[in-house]
């Protein structure tokens, strides 16, 4: 109890100080309040996870009830777009757990002949990469943890290892396209970057991070490699594992791959397309997963309210429009054109200075708050260095990178740490401490920061 008055009345300290000290750099009301109410959600968060949906209903209150902002502006930087593509894709997710996809594609890939610890690790990190690419962070990790306890139970080992590193290459992948983080699509649809940017632009650096990092976790883990080689070469043969994970597709399953194959390959030509219809940037894209959900849903009619209610992620969903609301009121009151105006100064306008202080801030602020949270933050901001004469594209990557990069450095740097370490300690029990996570996350998270830093300031691809 004295823990949580002490949080509130430093939550309280911490945004009264923000409001009256906004004053005297020259912010007028509005929008010291704008900049007041939005960081009391986001340590309303940080302090108080189970209340954040509350947080944010009452800072859009306090906004409207103020006049900070009206009715149609909060609806419309509550970027309804974003939320309706999220709610879309969940349900094509939700067809694909239901038809028994994902477990069917572990086991597919995880047929290794001549299993060995070094081909186990590797196969974990780029399967666990690829699949936050091909779906999101969260739902690649829940079958990746349990196909690594399912393994690493059948060589009695200890599972700990192997499922950090499904985590740190689930966070990698996630940066690898607009699909594998809700921070790819928020940042596509704020900037104008398309799949094919993302494609051309991220993934390959995505995979070049993941060939560092699985060179370092073999290095890290070496010990923990040895003993689960020792403990394959005990068993002789992995015939017994492959039944053990075997799952045959059924035409269930192979419907649902279908379906999801081709919206795959929608989304990828949606640039495309906008163009040869003469829309707006990203509008395809957008219009692609409701599409597919409407088909899903006419499908599988019997269940289509069970992939509305309990596939979409409604609380989360919830939390997200109200916190771009309350960063977009940021941008309507003025108050991220002053502060862009205040970084400028202090960065003397050096493109390559300013790239760096947002890649690094943003990997730092990941590795302590959701990185949604964060990159709702960053883009008012940066979208005020537009009238300065400054090159957009590399804060955009810098953003991106950080944001997904950063979240391995903690624990809870990002939901699939969260949602990895929640079904460890339920299903076997198992805490992992603080430190244990921290200095191979830090390591990892350094590491690829840094290369995504070398590479955004001296290749031209990204300027």
């Amino acid at each position: 109890m004295k823990n949580l008055v002490f949080k509130f009345i430093l939550l309280i300290s911490i945004v009264t100080f923000l409001g009256f000290g906004s004053r005297t750099i020259g912010l007028n009301a509005h929008q010291a309040l704008s900049i007041a109410i939005f960081f009391a959600s986001i340590l309303g968060t940080l302090f108080f996870w189970d209340f954040r949906l509350s947080f944010a209903f009452l800072g859009a209150a306090v906004l409207l009830a103020t006049h900070t902002i009206d009715i149609d502006n909060l609806v419309k930087f509550s970027s309804l777009e974003i939320i309706l593509f999220l709610v879309g894709m969940m349900v094509i997710i939700g067809l694909l757990k239901d038809a028994g996809f994902f477990a069917w594609i572990i086991s597919l890939i995880l047929r290794i002949r001549n299993l060995t610890a070094k081909k186990f690790v590797f196969s974990v990190a780029v399967i666990s990469a690829l699949l936050s690419c091909a779906v999101d962070e969260v739902t690649s990790i829940i079958f990746m943890v349990a196909a690594v306890l399912e393994i690493c139970d059948y060589f009695e080992v200890d599972p700990v290892p192997y499922v950090i590193i499904s985590v740190l290459a689930t966070n990698i992948g996630s940066a690898g396209t607009v699909l594998g983080n809700p921070i790819g699509i928020l940042i596509a649809t704020k900037s104008g970057l398309t799949f094919e940017d993302f494609i051309l632009k991220a993934f390959p650096l995505v995979m070049f991070c993941l060939a560092a990092t699985i060179l370092l976790i073999m290095v890290w883990y070496r010990h923990a490699i040895r003993k689960l080689d020792q403990k394959i070469k005990e068993s002789g043969s992995n015939e017994m594992l492959v039944r053990l994970i075997s799952v045959p597709p059924d035409r269930q399953t192979k419907t649902a791959l279908s379906i999801f194959a081709v919206t795959l390959l929608a989304i990828a030509f949606s640039h495309r397309l906008d163009i040869l219809w003469g829309l707006e940037t990203n509008t395809i894209l957008l219009i692609i997963p409701l599409v597919t959900a409407a088909i899903i849903m006419i499908w599988k009619h019997q269940k289509a309210r069970e992939f509305i209610e309990k596939d979409v992620e409604w609380w989360t969903l919830l939390f997200f429009l109200l916190l771009f609301a309350q960063a977009g009121t940021l941008k309507y009151t003025g108050a991220t054109e002053v502060i862009a105006h205040k970084i400028v100064s202090i960065t003397k306008n050096n493109p390559a200075l300013l790239t760096t202080v947002i890649l690094w801030l943003s990997s730092i602020g990941s590795s302590i708050l959701d990185n949604v949270v964060l990159v709702a933050a960053f883009i008012p901001i940066i979208q005020g260095f537009q009238g300065l004469s400054v090159n957009l594209q590399p804060l955009w990557w810098a953003l991106l990178f950080g944001g997904c990069f950063g979240g391995n450095i903690t624990l809870v740097g990002s939901t699939a740490n969260i949602v990895a370490l929640g079904i460890l300690e339920k299903d076997r029990n198992i805490k992992i401490t603080f430190f244990r996570w921290f200095w191979v996350g830090l390591t990892v998270g350094v590491v690829t920061t840094g290369i995504v830093w070398l590479a955004l300031l001296f290749l031209p691809i990204y300027r």
